[in-house]
């Protein structure tokens, strides 16, 4: 998916690219392109900077990624992190676009960024996105090749592949708690509501948080959204690392399947999601291939579930103070959209404990 206009490199006016410079760089160190590009921006990857870059002479294509303009929050759109990951990915089962090569000096153009083969595909947001790219026939083996990848990556170790430094591997779960929990009492002031329930919640998650086992590379953001899908409608490659760490591999499960929305569901986050559109199978059937495939125990599943809603109230929490701070422009109904949607993730983590209690 492509907005913008295409323009020759040498006269472009690419926002936080020096394109002269980049395109110099560029040429010095990957020998299977060859400037000047034209240079298409691409949509989705949280605001970083992302084009594609083809070449005027008619050569390889390509993508390029740097960080967004501005002040970033610390650890934020780290493109070296990126780098890591699908560096480490690319001889693995787990579908990634090649690592090409990457910028370590923000001298080239203001921030690090890095260059990735160009993957043909189609990022899946929206029911549109799937009446668009893929076939009613097509979207079972959609479903099994992207919970067929989530399984393959969680059954990487990620000290054979070279990521033991990613991260803190222990208590993943608890760590995320904390953070998140904190998010929440900070936004209290400028949100103007605080829900009871999030702190009985808080208290119930640190209580019964289950024994982690081994940490594997958590993407920490799976869903159609983040993987392109080919015209054989298998994942082509997993896109978007840059909040990828090492942790618990059933709380990145239960996010993706948070996300698997069915027609039966209570509270729908969205009318038009992807998983909503004919063809698809239901959480059920991700849950039972995803067990097969990685050979996990899930009894403990509906708490990550739990978990999960409880980290997207305190997000959608902090989003709404910052509405209503006045630091980001929304109309009435939109805040109270959002505002809905935080008490629809506190109700929705409940539900979730009570079904884990209910197996206890």
């Amino acid at each position: 998916m492509v907005t913008g206009d295409e323009v020759p490199g040498e006269d472009a006016q690419i926002i936080g690219y020096d394109v002269a410079k980049v395109e110099a760089w560029v040429d010095e160190h990957v020998d299977s392109l060859e400037p000047p590009f034209v240079w298409t921006k691409l949509e989705g990857g949280h605001s970083n900077l992302t084009y594609r870059i083809d070449s005027a002479n008619g050569g390889r294509s390509a993508v390029i990624r740097r960080p967004p303009m501005g002040e970033l929050l610390p650890k934020a759109h780290d493109m070296g992190r990126e780098w890591s990951c699908i560096s480490a990915l690319w001889p693995t089962p787990v579908p990634v676009a090649e690592p090409l090569a990457f910028c370590e000096t923000p001298d080239v153009t203001g921030a690090h960024f890095y260059v990735m083969g160009l993957v043909e595909g189609n990022a899946v947001y929206n029911a549109e996105d799937v009446e668009a790219h893929i076939a009613e026939p097509d979207r079972q083996t959609m479903a099994e090749s992207w919970i067929d990848t989530l399984a393959a990556l969680h059954s990487l170790d990620p000290d054979e592949i070279g990521l033991s430094d990613l991260g803190r591997k222990e208590d993943y779960v608890l760590r995320q708690i904390k953070t998140w929990y904190r998010s929440w009492n900070a936004s209290i002031e400028h949100a103007e509501i605080d829900n009871p329930k999030i702190h009985e919640l808080h208290d119930l998650l640190v209580a019964t948080v289950p024994e982690q086992g081994p940490a594997v590379l958590v993407h920490g953001d799976y869903g159609t959204h983040n993987v392109m899908v080919g015209s054989d409608a298998k994942v082509a490659a997993v896109v978007d690392w840059e909040i990828a760490t090492l942790g618990d591999p059933l709380a990145d499960f239960g996010y993706s399947l948070n996300a698997w929305l069915q027609a039966d569901d209570d509270l729908l986050d969205t009318a038009d999601a992807p998983t909503l559109a004919p063809g698809f199978p239901d959480r059920a059937f991700i849950i039972k291939r995803y067990a097969e495939k990685t050979g996990r125990d899930l009894g403990d599943l509906p708490y990550y579930q739990a978990f999960n809603r409880f980290k997207t109230a305190c997000i959608l929490h902090g989003v709404y103070a910052r509405y209503k701070n006045g630091q980001k422009a929304i109309d009435a109904e939109e805040l109270a959209m959002f505002r809905d949607r935080v008490d629809n993730s506190i109700h929705r983590a409940e539900a979730a404990l009570a079904e884990l209690k209910s197996y206890q």
